[in-house]
């Protein structure tokens, strides 16, 4: 007899899962307990307070996120298994999933507008539409410039005209609650039918958080979290932008709350690569479905074209030597603090012709330094503007605006700033001040530059790689810059490496 998989629908965020033999439940709980990466060096795995293991089935309630349907049903018919789902109740999606496609006509109906325009939606974007609305979840993955914007207006523009609920959009920061708004008041700017101030609500820094009016909620994640499950029930949708920025708790707390919200749609420009971060996304969520690429948008003219020049560092054998076998943070504060290699940061940034973005890690000890040194070379009629996270949302803004009119600007940024939140339109180089090997940062980064200048010039990133590297002993930041590099490989991006001594 063959053994059953029984899977009841809890509400919108969970599905009970039970089965008569015991093993089975085990073997599912096995299959859905992962490693989090890195977890060796957090403190609670230190202290013994943890294994390091997260776990997709609580085992006490047989619980599970409802976007791991389809990873259930696949467990349950790889070979060797054979076991048979029993759906209770229509535990996820019901119709329209397997039955109709939606109707998309909808959009011929809305002036859709930007920057005073009319547009028509890209074929990429109208199609991710249409999978959202059919699957009623769904984790988007599309990269910066993209038009992620635009998909989340025209999939609350389709719920509000369908259904009574409102709909709660989560952002990790203050600035992208307010680029959301000035987006959808750009897009609807021809719309008589839709009033940005009526329909839309901000919530961030204390502002009123119980407006009954407005049908679309715009917050940050870190204004709701900790809000009581009460408060989310009115909500029958739910976004969340920028998904892979949200702290993982306060994720999970949110969307596990919106137990009304049939309608669950994330959105990300990449992920980390790593199995528990897309396993989780799409619990909360719903299946990845790949939107477009970055290679296919340049192909397609939509972003400049990108020249990757990866500049090797090649420090002096005894310092090298001197080095070797030095801790990861002693490796980094050598860098960011090294005389010669910040000079060299200051003359490529300086001999760059356009707007020129300049990222670092590390505030104090390597971007208002770096800064000085730039300002302090730089022509009296240059412009060079300091951002980072203690920069407020309209010094951003500022920044952003004037950019966009200048020509030869100079912005030394904080990757955690402008990898997520910042969309400048003029950007024509970008350098990589710091060593960085997180795969959502350097993309996200790179898709900051790769927006179409009004000149149409191409884009050239600078990638400064730094070789410490002693006999077979390979120094850090020089394995994160090979990580970069498949990054680069991967996405099929052309890249050149340059090795310049540094005395």
């Amino acid at each position: 007899m063959t053994e059953k998989i029984r899977l009841k629908k809890k509400n919108h965020a969970y599905l009970q899962i039970d089965t008569d033999d015991r093993g089975i439940l085990a073997e599912l709980s096995e299959f859905f307990t992962f490693f989090v990466p890195g977890y060796k060096f957090m403190p609670a795995y230190k202290n013994k307070l943890w294994d390091g293991k997260i776990r997709l089935i609580d085992n006490r309630t047989n619980e599970i996120y409802a976007g791991l349907y389809d990873y259930i049903k696949a467990f349950a018919a790889a070979e060797g298994r054979g076991y048979e789902i029993e759906d209770l109740d229509d535990p996820v999606y019901g119709p329209p999933r397997s039955t109709q496609d939606p109707d998309m006509s909808f959009i011929d109906d809305i002036p859709l507008s930007a920057k005073g325009e009319s547009i028509r939606p890209r074929d990429y974007q109208l199609e991710a539409v249409a999978h959202a609305l059919k699957d009623k979840r769904a984790m988007l993955l599309s990269p910066t410039a993209s038009g992620k914007s635009l998909i989340i207006y025209l999939l609350c523009r389709w719920y509000l005209d369908n259904h009574d609920g409102r709909i709660l959009i989560v952002v990790p920061t203050t600035s992208l609650v307010e680029q959301m708004y000035g987006d959808f008041a750009d897009y609807s700017t021809h719309d008589s039918d839709f009033n940005i101030e009526k329909a839309a609500h901000r919530i961030y820094g204390g502002q009123d958080k119980n407006n009954q009016d407005a049908r679309i909620v715009i917050s940050t994640w870190q204004s709701i979290y900790k809000l009581p499950t009460q408060w989310f029930r009115e909500f029958g949708c739910v976004i969340g932008d920028e998904a892979h920025n949200f702290k993982a708790k306060s994720l999970t707390s949110v969307l596990t709350k919106c137990h009304e919200a049939e309608y669950r749609f994330g959105t990300t420009g990449t992920l980390d690569g790593t199995q528990t971060h897309k396993l989780v996304l799409e619990g909360l969520f719903g299946p990845v479905y790949h939107v477009t690429t970055t290679k296919e948008l340049m192909d397609e003219g939509s972003l400049a074209s990108l020249n990757i020049n990866v500049l090797l560092l090649k420090y002096p054998d005894a310092l090298c030597k001197e080095l070797k076998g030095a801790k990861y943070q002693e490796e980094i504060d050598f860098l960011v603090s090294n005389e010669s290699r910040n000079k060299f940061i200051r003359n490529l940034t300086l001999d760059q012709s356009g707007n020129t973005l300049v990222l670092f890690q590390y505030v104090e000890k390597h971007g208002k330094p770096l800064h000085d040194l730039i300002r302090q070379k730089a022509a009296d009629d240059r412009h060079v503007f300091f951002v980072s996270g203690g920069t407020d949302v309209e010094g951003r803004e500022r920044v952003r605006q004037i950019t966009e009119r200048e020509k030869d600007a100079i912005i030394v940024a904080s990757m955690g700033v402008f990898s997520t939140g910042i969309n400048i339109r003029n950007i024509h180089n970008v350098i990589f001040a710091s060593p960085s090997k997180s795969q959502i940062r350097v993309l996200q980064s790179i898709g900051r530059g790769l927006r179409k200048a009004d000149d149409g010039r191409d884009t050239t990133l600078y990638d400064i790689a730094d070789d410490l590297h002693w006999k077979k002993h390979k120094n850090y930041t020089l394995n994160h810059s090979a990580d970069r590099i498949r990054i680069y490989s991967r996405e099929k991006f052309k890249f050149k490496i340059y090795e310049i001594p540094l005395k």
